[in-house]
Formats: structure tokens, C-alpha cells, sequence
């Protein structure tokens, strides 16, 4: 009894590591919109939950090697569209967390990279941003359908009117050319796991709310929120989006007084009932 009990907790001891292995260790980006953030004092302790942030090809090739802006248009420093909201919005995310839950989150997220095609399975939560902007390859298509259909999750945000749904579109359709993007319906569980979501109002960016001419300010003119998704062969969501909205704004910019207090009250539990909607389906 005394080595059948030994042996199971080699065998787990060596579960675990490879797990640690096939990790790629923690980095941070220095290209994300917030610039150089301080790691948090419990940045590596080990947590039941944690968030990935997708690092992807910018459509149109961008610069640095293709991590630019959209047609070398924006992006933030060396890395591009992907790093927008990226840390502050995944780490207010998680502080919200464990204030508004029993959920254990990690105070700082992983970026993972689809060419890394074990590294995006060890994180079953994956969020991104700037959808108008990605440009995946077959390749990567592939790898993000295999993680869904095994049970990954993403959350998409933060991208606007046609054009730019058009682009996300065109990745999304290589990725399930099968699988329709639908409205999510206000019955569905995730707008109610922990909190009751019916009333979903657009959220807007700080941009917006400053008012920038040009590109950035005509952007949100005339659209309406849309809580879109594409469910697996058991109805569960694998894909959700909020299009025409920017819940990463909402997330942030939580703790700057100059935002809109009833914008990250949403934006926080929206993300609060798709982490525990991904957590329990």
C-alpha cells in the first residue's frame, strides 16, 4: 500500500512539473499601451485562475516583423493592436475577481503566442483585443480551433462597424468555416452565472469619451453593442465578442476618476460572468 501510494505521488509530482515545463515563463511585454507597469508584489504565486492575453499578426503585416499596427496605421510601441489594454485591463480584471468573487486570479496575465502551438493549452481563458486588426494564417486557425474544441475559451472586444468586423470576419470563418457567429441570447446562462446581464448598454473607450477627431473619433459614430458568440457541438460558448463596444476601456480605466463609473460597473461584471461562465462549462 505504502509504494502504490508512492508511486501515485511520483506520478503527480511528475504531472506537475511537465505542466511547469510546457509553460513558457512569465514575460512582460514592453510594447502595451500602458507602457512599463510594475509587476504587483504577488505577481508569481500560484492562483486556481488565470488569464492569457492573444499576441497576434496584425493584418496587413504592420512593422517589427508584422506586430505593427494595422497596415503600419497604429499599435502601440514595438508590439501592436493586441497590446491594447494590455496589462492594466487584465490585471484590474483580476482584482475584480477576487474582490467580487470567491475565484483565486492571478494579478498578472500570460501572453501567448499562436505559434507556440503548446504553450495557448495550458490557459484555458484567453483574451484579445482590436479584433478588426488580427490576421491569422492557416496554421494558427487550426491551433486556435483545437484549443476551443478542447475546451478553451476566448473572449474577443474592441472592434467597430463593418469594416473592421468585415476583417475580424475573415479570420474567424478560417478558424470555424463551419460554425456561425450569432447573437447571444439574453437567456443564455453567461449573462446570468453570477450576475443577471439583461440590460447590456454599449461601453465606450476613453477615446471616444475625449473626443479624437479623425479615424479614432468617427469610429463608435452610429454603432449599436452587440453581444455576439459561437457555441461547440454541446451549446456551450467557446468564442464571445462584444462588438461595437470596449469593455477593455472599461477595464483599464476602472480606477481613473475621469472615467465613466457606470461603464466599468458593467464592463467589470461582464467579465466577471464570462470567467465563471468558462470556469463551470
Amino acid at each position: 500500500m505504502r509504494l502504490r501510494t508512492l508511486f501515485l505521488l511520483i506520478l503527480a509530482f511528475l504531472g506537475i512539473w511537465g505542466v511547469m515545463l510546457a509553460q513558457k515563463p512569465f514575460k512582460q511585454y514592453p510594447g502595451g499601451q500602458d507602457g512599463d507597469v510594475p509587476l504587483p508584489p504577488d505577481w508569481d504565486k500560484p492562483t486556481e485562475w488565470s488569464s492569457a492575453r492573444l499576441r497576434y499578426r496584425d493584418l496587413g503585416g504592420g512593422r517589427f516583423g508584422g506586430f505593427g499596427g494595422f497596415g503600419g496605421r497604429r499599435g502601440f510601441g514595438r508590439e501592436g493592436s493586441w497590446g491594447t489594454d494590455y496589462p492594466l485591463g487584465g490585471r484590474h480584471l483580476a482584482e475584480g475577481l477576487r474582490r467580487l468573487t470567491k475565484v483565486n486570479a492571478r494579478s498578472v496575465e500570460q501572453v501567448v503566442e499562436l505559434d507556440d502551438t503548446d504553450d495557448i493549452f495550458n490557459w484555458p481563458w484567453l483574451v484579445a483585443g482590436e479584433m478588426g486588426d488580427w490576421k491569422l494564417t492557416a496554421a494558427q486557425a487550426k491551433t486556435i480551433r483545437e484549443y476551443l474544441l478542447r475546451g478553451g475559451f476566448i473572449y474577443m472586444d474592441d472592434f467597430w462597424g463593418p469594416e473592421e468586423w468585415a476583417r475580424f470576419d475573415e479570420s474567424m470563418k478560417v478558424v470555424f468555416p463551419d460554425r456561425p457567429t450569432v447573437d447571444i441570447d439574453n437567456k443564455d446562462s453567461i449573462f446570468h452565472v453570477v450576475y443577471d446581464l439583461d440590460d447590456r448598454y454599449q461601453i465606450l473607450g476613453m477615446w471616444a469619451l475625449r473626443g479624437r477627431g479623425g479615424f479614432m473619433g468617427q469610429r463608435a459614430a452610429g454603432t449599436v453593442a452587440r453581444w455576439e458568440g459561437v457555441y461547440d457541438d454541446k451549446n456551450r460558448l467557446m468564442v464571445t465578442m462584444s462588438f461595437n463596444s470596449d469593455v477593455g476601456d472599461s477595464w483599464e480605466f476602472a480606477d481613473d476618476p475621469t472615467y465613466p463609473e457606470k461603464f466599468s460597473a458593467l464592463g467589470i461584471r461582464i467579465g466577471v460572468n464570462y470567467v465563471v461562465y468558462a470556469m463551470t462549462h
